[in-house]
């Protein structure tokens, strides 16, 4: 028997690729039957690689192929051409990024995340299917760009190629709503103007010549109202019916439908003046919807991606040699800055100074990492790996760019928050719900007010919306991450935001996280050290993040270009290298603890300590006294509410005494920690079904931060983004943690009562529509306005609830 999708209502196979109708039964494949060679085609592919699970997601998933071209995409061999679509590439990886304008269903998702099966150098495929685009990492020694997009194309998914950039893709879809929302207006206003006869119920024989040849016109300048303004409602009707989806357009489409049939049977009947006033008002009603729903969206994410920046900052070279801080938006090209061991390269730029050891893991996924020599390219997005390094940047730095790497980094699936569960969960079965109800008012004013059924049954059908649902969410959210960004806390997603109002445990690292290191009192105890050893020293810890180097370096005045050699860091112990021909080690006792002699100065214990070991002989320690970030002892109060706290520290329990009297005994306190042992400390605390936050470096406790459940880098005046981490914190605003706290939890509150006004419009919506009360004009201006009432309410109550906390 030939497999293939049966239509019931012509009893015709369709094509087992894309359901088209199959004219005669000319191409089949065992039992599958398609429409033309290109789906036969299509499907042997998937076949022979088997990909043919494509087809269990969705029926009839695919694009039709019958009118397809064969293309040549030699043009993009040339260098130039290509260099407009790959925004990364080391010789070897290259990570290139495409619209793809035919994606539509799970199934597309599906088939294009295992692109690599059709060839084993791509090496990943990401795709982002709201903006219905895709990120593929490859091997381009052996696989070229022209050969991938040949994949793309041979499988019915042709990428815009758009050499202005895919950021001006989505250009001619808006300008081609502006044209309908022109079109539906013009015919609209002339309608209502040529249906003011039938409003004033004129009934003068002349006037009724009048009226019928006004009827008449109204029809034509319905037409492109009906084929052209409504032209997606029917579209996105018609792919959820071949899907077998019932989504939320088929209803209004089935509105329109009934208003402009039934309009016609009675104008040319001569029964009545129909309701072609109320058709393209209900078009240029919901357009109008469209277009600010859209607009709101825009300005939001480009406050977000434009006009909000992370909050760090880069160490700058000056012309006379000396280093400035520079926030990361104020980078130009040229601008020179010094990149120290683990930071990230946040803009493309040359290498000036220093040997490079790029570490791309954020942007490919790989992390060994590449020798860059002087002169050489370095992308955004790499992180240094060794001493540090002077780079010349070439370009701006792009927020978006990064913000897009931050959230493809270490991508396992997209997580769901509860809200927008919920409202998927709701609007799955809204649409099925809201048909059989416009059934039953149809029913119901058969056998009670007759001449309403039409009325009641379109209206009910056009009314009733469940997109308040599915706009609470992203909205809410949206605005409340353009805010908190304004005040220096950057999150990364929406899904990160919800979920910190669900934390039960918060752990906090201690140094440079809970402490200033610009406020540490340092002093230097053991045998005195010349000014050629403080610059040897200097120039050792100037490769370091870590805020304790940053303590040391800053308390050295003396200055230095030498440039270490094997310069080594182990997280949490110490760094070592050599400066000329002397080998120093900088870090805890264990560290140095080999070189040790019984003569040599000791540390008093219960004291933060480096320990500094020269050519083999510990020569002494930096004492460090730590100074706490203002509002710690409220910010503990406040999460005392809810959850448990517990600091984490790799130095020894030297601040145990000051921290129990600053926070109080209830707070856990673990020392000695290394980030392994606070990588495990978190799963333990998961292992018990706990809802982990972390504060931590975003260098140095990295592990533990992409463990937690939420994982937040505060940033002092450096560099220290970590893609490893779900936000970033500001230090200046670290005492603002309990009003951003409060304002999340205020943003969730609006999303409930934002679901509770549309449950209450659609009630109200469906009971005058049931009853007959409701005509479709006024249903058509309603339906948007509940969409546009919940964009207003929430961006208007996210504003209020954060000027309520002084934040805005």
């Amino acid at each position: 028997m030939i497999q293939g999708t049966l239509d019931i209502n012509t009893e015709k196979k369709l094509c087992y690729h894309c359901g088209e109708t199959c004219p005669d039964d000319s191409y089949s494949k065992g039992d599958k039957l398609f429409c033309c060679l290109g789906c036969k085609t299509v499907y042997e592919i998937l076949e022979e690689k088997d990909l043919c699970n494509y087809y269990t997601f969705d029926n009839t998933p695919g694009q039709n192929q019958k009118a397809k071209a064969i293309r040549n995409y030699d043009f993009l061999e040339d260098s130039g051409v290509k260099s407009k679509f790959i925004s990364f590439s080391n010789g070897k990886t290259a990570l290139v990024n495409f619209i793809i304008p035919n994606m539509h269903c799970s199934s597309c998702i599906w088939i294009l995340e295992h692109l690599y099966r059709f060839n084993p150098a791509i090496l990943s495929s990401r795709v982002n299917f709201l903006r219905k685009s895709i990120a593929i990492t490859f091997d381009e020694t052996h696989i070229k760009l022209k050969e991938i997009v040949s994949i793309l194309d041979s499988i019915g998914y042709e990428p815009l190629l758009n050499l202005e950039g895919v950021s001006t893709a989505d250009h001619s879809e808006n300008r081609s709503l502006y044209y309908k929302i022109g079109i539906a207006g013009f015919c609209f206003g002339n309608i209502m103007m040529l249906s003011f006869p039938e409003y004033l119920a004129l009934g003068d024989p002349q006037d009724l010549y009048l009226r019928k040849i006004f009827s008449y016109i109204n029809v034509v300048l319905s037409l492109p109202v009906f084929f052209y303004g409504a032209s997606d409602y029917f579209v996105s009707a018609w792919k959820g019916i071949r899907k077998r989806i019932v989504n939320i357009d088929i209803p209004i489409a089935l509105g329109v439908l009934v208003l402009f049939l039934r309009s016609l049977i009675e104008i040319f009947a001569g029964i009545g003046p129909g309701y072609l006033d109320s058709l393209s008002g209900l078009i240029f009603f919901l357009l109008i919807g469209r277009v600010f729903q859209n607009k709101t969206y825009e300005w939001l994410n480009f406050e977000r991606n434009y006009r909000s920046y992370f909050p760090i900052s880069v160490h700058i070279v000056l012309k006379d040699g000396t280093e400035s801080s520079m926030a990361v938006e104020k980078i130009e090209p040229g601008t020179r800055a010094l990149i120290r061991n683990n930071e990230i390269i946040p803009a493309d730029s040359i290498l000036i100074k220093g040997l490079g050891k790029i570490d791309y893991s954020f942007v490919t996924g790989e992390a060994a990492p590449a020798d860059i020599q002087n002169g050489e390219f370095i992308y955004a997005g790499g992180r240094q790996a060794g001493s540090a390094i002077e780079v010349e940047f070439v370009k701006s730095v792009s927020h978006s760019y990064l913000t897009q790497l931050w959230n493809n980094y270490l991508y396992s699936g997209e997580k769901e928050s509860r809200t927008t569960q919920l409202a998927n969960n709701v609007s799955k079965y809204f649409t099925p719900a809201i048909i059989l109800l416009a059934s039953g008012a149809a029913v119901y004013n058969y056998f009670v007010h007759p001449a309403l059924i039409w009325d009641a049954f379109t209206a009910v059908l056009i009314v009733a919306c469940p997109c308040a649902l599915a706009l609470s969410t992203p909205f809410t959210l949206g605005n409340a991450l353009r805010i908190l960004a304004k005040n220096k806390f950057f999150m990364k997603n929406t899904v990160a935001l919800e979920s910190l109002s669900e934390i039960d445990h918060v752990v906090f690292d201690k140094t440079g996280t809970i402490t200033e290191p610009g406020r540490s009192d340092l002093k230097y105890f053991g045998i005195n050290l010349t000014d050629e050893l403080k610059q040897a020293i200097k120039a050792l810890v100037k490769n370091s993040s870590h805020p304790l180097s940053k303590a040391i370096f800053d308390n050295i005045d003396i200055e230095t270009q030498i440039i270490p050699e094997n310069y080594t860091e182990e997280p949490g112990k110490g760094i070592s290298g050599t400066v000329g021909d002397i080998t120093i080690m900088l870090g805890s006792q264990d560290f140095v603890g080999n070189y040790l002699r019984k003569s040599s100065p000791h540390a008093p214990e219960h004291t933060t300590s480096v320990y500094v070991s020269i050519d083999g002989s510990v020569f002494g320690y930096f004492y460090i006294n730590n100074h706490y970030r203002q509002g710690l002892s409220t910010i503990k109060k406040y999460f005392r509410k809810s959850a448990a706290i517990s600091i984490l520290s790799g130095d020894n329990d030297t601040e145990s005494k000051n921290l129990q009297e600053l926070l109080g005994e209830d707070v856990e306190l673990r020392f000695k920690q290394s980030p392994f042992d606070k990588l495990d400390y978190i799963r333990t605390l998961q292992a018990k079904r706990k809802k982990v936050l972390m504060f931590g470096d975003g260098l140095n406790d990295a592990g533990a931060l992409r463990q937690s459940d939420v994982g937040i880098s505060v940033s002092q005046d450096v560099n220290n983004f970590s893609p490893a981490s779900d936000g970033i914190l500001s230090a200046d605003s670290f005492e603002k943690i309990p009003i951003f706290f409060d304002f999340i939890i205020s943003a969730k509150k609006i999303i409930i009562v934002s679901f509770a006004i549309s449950f209450i419009y659609n009630l109200i919506g469906i009971f005058f529509g049931f009853s007959g009360q409701l005509t479709p004009l006024v249903a058509a201006v309603l339906m948007p306005l509940s969409s546009i009432s919940v964009v207003i309410f929430t961006t208007v109550a996210v504003s209020a609830a954060a000027r309520k906390n002084g934040i805005l």
